[in-house]
């Protein structure tokens, strides 16, 4: 088994910020989105609007998973760290490996929330008509 640096985890610090900054905005973007079809809904509701609060809550939540899948990688990559500075490179290989795991199950969950967010958008926009001029 090749020992790890301080280093090989500290990489992942970069790039799990980034990804988790991508995440919150995706959050914030949903909670604007929810905020103002909730106001739209309660005035006038319509099926199309409970479909899109629908859809808005399971990519809410997908994003909630994403996010502690991502915040726990990283919490997993600073214990490696730990590990490693005080010389327990087995635990600390281990460790790096269930926090590249839970890295990828947040990469993959954040794919299956982009699809639905796709496949939201394009029957939204299958209900738009285009007027000609």
């Amino acid at each position: 088994m090749k020992e790890l640096t301080l280093t090989t985890p500290s990489i992942l610090f970069s790039a799990i910020s980034l990804i988790m900054l991508a995440y919150t905005n995706r959050f914030l973007a949903y909670a604007a989105v929810i905020r103002s079809l909730r106001t739209e809904h309660e005035q006038h509701p319509t099926p199309m609007a409970q479909k899109q609060i629908d859809n808005l809550r399971k990519r809410l939540y997908l994003t909630r998973s994403m996010q502690i899948f991502g915040v726990t990688s990283l919490l997993f990559c600073v214990v490696c760290t730990l590990f490693i500075y005080i010389g327990w490179q087995t635990t600390a290989v281990y460790i790096f490996g269930i926090a590249l795991l839970l890295l990828v199950i947040s990469l993959g969950i954040s794919i299956r929330e982009i699809l639905i967010s796709v496949n939201a958008l394009e029957h939204y926009l299958d209900h738009v008509k285009i007027k000609k001029g």
